[in-house]
């Protein structure tokens, strides 16, 4: 892969994006998960402000892109998680008036085989975000009891055969390529499927690995911080477990109390049009929900 990446990736949602946070001319603006920089770009050619606005990755290969992409404009790039940025952030006293967090695994990622995200190319047993975190999907497959493989498969990956899925992992160790993975997963479900069998314990093993969820849960209250007040805040996620974490926290933030927080912008969370799931496919899932930051009286 070539830094020049973003030439070839499309970003999500971007029209409806770019309604909920709205971009005037000047705002900041903070990227958790800026990826290849499409969702940045178009913000930040309208706010014109890239001197006080933050994008951030943990993807080592992502941060070259958006340095190239951004080159001699004075944005910051952050090469973190977006759980310790967003700490960092708050330490800092800094504060937004829009926020984007793109949650979940690039298309790009999906596509390169040695990532080991998808078993639709087979590559090792990886599923890193962040190639300086020590633990690999290898690592789980192999090292994990059974009631832990059960416990990952059954809550990340809601895998209605968890139990036997995770006995068959265990019997066929050592696992180290996706191929071989995505074969033994498929015992569990003999038959044909509409999607693989093996779909759900990827998924399960990706959010594990990178502790997506659990970064999700930590960062929400960190963003409300560095909103600004009249700050707004958007969340594409692209699968249910992400999304009930969002929801959740906007309803115990918004909502018609007194002392509410947000005032939420996304009744239902808005899905790619018709027009955008054939030319990206993967758009299907994604679900965006925004809410922007009461300003105090």
């Amino acid at each position: 892969m070539t830094d020049d990446s973003y030439q070839i990736h499309t970003p999500v949602l971007l029209a409806e994006v770019l309604s909920c946070l709205q971009p005037q001319a000047g705002e900041n603006y903070l990227d958790a998960t800026a990826g290849y920089g499409g969702h940045a770009d178009s913000i930040l050619t309208q706010t014109g402000n890239y001197a006080d606005s933050v994008v951030v990755d943990r993807d080592a290969r992502a941060i070259t892109t958006l340095e190239t992409r951004f080159k001699d404009v004075g944005l910051a790039i952050r090469h973190e998680d977006y759980y310790a940025a967003a700490s960092h952030l708050v330490e800092e006293g800094r504060q937004f008036d829009m926020i984007l967090a793109d949650i979940g695994v690039s298309s790009l990622h999906l596509d390169e085989a040695v990532r080991g995200f998808s078993f639709a190319n087979d590559g090792p047993l990886d599923m890193r975000m962040d190639q300086r975190v020590a633990t690999t999907a290898a690592h789980l497959v192999n090292s994990a009891s059974e009631d832990e493989l059960i416990n990952i498969l059954a809550r990340y990956g809601e895998e209605p055969k968890a139990a036997k899925v995770a006995r068959l992992i265990i019997a066929a160790r050592p696992l180290q390529t996706t191929a071989e993975l995505a074969t033994v997963v498929k015992k569990a479900w003999p038959g044909h499927s509409r999607v693989h069998p093996a779909t759900r314990t990827f998924q399960a093993l990706r959010i594990a690995v990178n502790d997506e969820l659990g970064q999700l849960e930590r960062s929400l209250p960190l963003w409300h911080k560095l909103l600004k007040p009249g700050g707004r805040l958007a969340v594409i996620s692209f699968h249910s477990l992400e999304d009930r974490v969002v929801k959740q926290f906007f309803a115990e933030q918004g909502g018609d109390f007194f002392d509410a927080s947000l005032k939420i912008l996304t009744k239902r969370p808005l899905t790619a049009s018709a027009t955008e799931i054939v030319s990206n496919p993967r758009s299907r899932s994604a679900k965006l929900r925004a809410a922007v930051k009461i300003k105090t009286k």
